[in-house]
């Protein structure tokens, strides 16, 4: 049952994700699922608590994915592109961020959804941080930014890139925005 709940947690998160929470119904959130609004509720409590769940499930994958890609050699600049791209969803769709979107869409509505917002912003500007610190000790980056404000700078910036890309822009414009974002680094 385990994996199952997990596949339908992850089902509902690209619900949520392309329709937003107020957009989303709790009969499409059952249909996508493939089971019935009983079951929904039975598993999950109500369309908030899995809209929860999913929001702590991708939270958990981008930080998988930020611990991988900074945990490998090599240079810390294309990984620090690299990773305020996927972030951002630039080149990937046009849905941006699933927590950008919840934090917009919720904003000061939902203190559940702010908190996990400012939990993951958090730790992806910690990440961010340290990957600074890291290319000013290679020398790829410039000792004379400090890392704590170049690492809320480029969260600013991949929050403001991912309301971008849901709104449609052009993703080359996007992508040539984060090389220069992190060129001046």
């Amino acid at each position: 049952m385990q994996f199952e709940t997990d596949t339908a947690v992850d089902r509902a998160m690209d619900l949520f994700w392309r329709q937003g929470y107020a957009g989303t119904t709790p009969q499409e959130l059952a249909s996508e699922l493939g089971i019935g609004k009983g079951s929904l509720y039975n598993t999950f409590e109500s369309k908030h608590a899995l809209f929860m769940r999913a929001l702590r499930r991708y939270s958990e994958r981008r930080l998988e994915y930020l611990t991988d890609l900074f945990s490998a050699p090599g240079p810390i600049r294309p990984r620090l592109k690299g990773a305020m791209t996927v972030l951002a969803g630039v080149g990937e769709h046009q849905r941006g961020c699933v927590m950008v979107n919840a934090a917009a869409e919720l904003g000061t509505a939902d203190d559940d959804v702010n908190r996990l917002a400012d939990d993951l912003f958090t730790q992806i500007e910690a990440v961010f941080r340290q990957a600074i610190a890291q290319g000013r000790e290679s020398g790829e980056f410039s000792m004379d930014r400090d890392a704590a404000t170049a690492a809320s700078q480029l969260l600013a910036s991949v929050v403001g890139l991912s309301v971008l890309v849901k709104a449609g822009g052009p993703s080359g414009k996007f992508g040539a925005v984060v090389d220069g974002i992190v060129d001046g680094l």
